[in-house]
């Protein structure tokens, strides 16, 4: 179980603009044999969790937007607010996106997207990616 809540948490700080990834850990414990059901659930709930903290960001703290902590750079900024202005709330399913992934929600919640939106996609894109993943390392899904 314990190897379970460090998923939770590295894929919950990947999800923020925190320089962490959540792959090494996911990856190990798929390694360990015991099926990907369980470490895809987990990493998914914790990579949507930290992407609504963006999204709240995006709310919330705009007004802080330049100052040298800010977490995203005008670049990245303005590439996802390109992605969110051309796809519009499905540009959410790309959130895990290495580059600029992580300021789609941010930029929802700038352009006060509600959350019973932004969730559903957010969850949809980071399952697929770890489901992927999980596929890609060779773990079975079934008996």
């Amino acid at each position: 179980m314990t190897e379970l809540a460090v998923l939770f948490a590295s894929a919950f700080l990947a999800a923020t603009f925190l320089p962490f990834y959540s792959e090494v850990v996911f990856l190990a414990l798929l390694a360990d044999g015991s099926g990907p059901l369980l470490p895809v659930v987990v990493a998914t709930v914790g990579n949507t969790l930290g992407g609504l903290v963006n999204w709240v960001l995006g709310r919330a703290l705009l007004t802080f937007r330049g100052r040298r902590w800010w977490p995203v750079s005008d670049r990245q900024l303005g590439r996802a607010t390109a992605w969110f202005g051309r796809y519009g709330y499905w540009s959410l399913l790309f959130a895990w996106l290495p580059l600029g992934g992580d300021a789609l929600p941010l930029v929802a919640g700038t352009l006060r997207a509600p959350l019973w939106k932004v969730a559903p996609l957010l969850a949809i894109g980071k399952g697929l990616r770890y489901a992927a993943l999980a596929v890609l390392a060779g773990a079975p899904f079934s008996g």
